[in-house]
């Protein structure tokens, strides 16, 4: 999901360089606004960085100037994209219940960045392939979510810590059931709203997790 409003970033050594002028930073701004939009558009293996170059004006050494790399450039172009969200969340990260809701928000929002959830959506799917650079960076950020998920249906139906397991799987299929309507989302907007989806799963698990608490029954 462009559930990218909240995951455990991933581990990235390299850097890319600072540029001293404004610019320079412009320019380097620039560069990983046409990447996004390239990287979403072909993926990371299928799009070149003398397109990205071209778009922006630059030649291939130009970009890797700023970047070094094309595996730097789409580690960056992510890291972008997570700023933007975690000024979103906010410094404190819900808890319970909020951090559900947040979930249900964030549904709503991405129907507003086409962009954002296309390039997640085509990322997180070419990772899967061998020695693909962006494949540690979502590893780590289902780990992340997963773990997110997990403690805020925990919080929220205040289960014995003997049902983690359970916890666990439930929030698998939050992430499973947001991912997967992100793609139906791109293919046909119209027939698909995410936001209600993602409140009716969340709902529903809530209530199996805890009937007495969420069940038809509860006073909730």
């Amino acid at each position: 999901m462009n559930n990218q409003s909240v995951g455990r970033p991933a581990r990235r050594p390299a850097r890319p360089r600072t540029p001293r002028s404004p610019e320079a930073q412009q320019r380097q701004q620039d560069i990983l606004a046409i990447a996004m939009d390239t990287f979403a558009a072909r993926g990371y293996n299928n799009a070149s960085l003398a397109e990205i170059a071209d778009r922006v004006g630059l030649t291939q050494a130009g970009v890797l100037h700023y970047f070094r790399s094309k595996a730097l450039l789409l580690t960056s172009v992510l890291e972008l994209r997570d700023r933007a969200d975690i000024e979103q969340l906010g410094s404190d990260r819900p808890q319970g219940l909020e951090f559900l809701r947040h979930l249900v928000n964030t549904a709503l929002r991405n129907a507003e960045r086409e962009g954002i959830v296309r390039l997640y959506a085509v990322l997180s799917a070419e990772s899967v392939t061998d020695e693909h650079p962006a494949q540690e960076y979502f590893r780590d950020r289902y780990d992340g979510l997963r773990a997110f998920v997990a403690d805020a249906l925990h919080e929220a139906c205040d289960l014995p810590a003997d049902r983690a397991g359970a916890t666990r799987d439930a929030a698998n299929a939050v992430i499973a059931v947001m991912d997967g309507l992100q793609v139906q989302w791109l293919l046909s907007p119209d027939s698909v709203d995410m936001a209600a989806s993602t409140d009716l799963v969340v709902t529903s698990l809530l209530a199996t997790l805890a009937p007495g608490r969420f069940g038809p029954a509860s006073s909730h």
